[in-house]
């Protein structure tokens, strides 16, 4: 048995195209000898996002702080919130974005229309774009994959 606060867990900033302001933590995972899944925590920065992607597995999201969106397949930016799940599916398209504004920057990072530039499709920390606009809170939520994924 392991219980860990997340506060004593390391960070790391993976290195991905395509990604910005982000920091992964394994509460939970291979080196503690789990069978099949590992638990990441994802915190990501105002502005920050991760790339648009897709993978052959699936994972388990629960957003435990702040707000964003998740980008989809055909672009659509579906708002998220803490305490909301969300599933993404084997080779679904998809990304998570932190909409809170960027100190100075109404528009933050990744508000490019360009799918090919990686930051997925469209603007989500615009007033007009209809999603909720904090002031600087960092995005946090628990990614489940299988743990050869972690």
């Amino acid at each position: 048995m392991k219980i860990v606060s997340l506060d004593s867990v390391p960070a790391t900033k993976p290195e991905m195209e395509g990604m910005t302001g982000v920091t992964k933590q394994v509460p939970v995972g291979l080196a503690d000898g789990t069978p099949t899944m590992s638990l990441r925590v994802f915190t990501l920065e105002p502005g920050g996002y991760t790339p648009y992607h897709s993978h052959p597995w699936e994972h388990i999201n629960y957003i435990l702080d702040g707000r964003g969106v998740m980008v989809d397949a055909d672009g659509k930016e579906l708002p998220i919130k803490a305490g909301d799940y969300a599933l993404v599916l084997p080779d679904e398209m998809h990304q998570f974005r932190n909409t809170a504004n960027v100190a100075g920057n109404s528009h933050g990072a990744g508000s490019s229309n360009d799918a090919d530039s990686g930051n997925g499709a469209g603007s989500s920390n615009d007033a007009d774009s209809g999603h909720d606009v904090d002031s600087g809170s960092e995005l946090r939520f628990i990614c489940l994959v299988p743990k050869d994924k972690e």
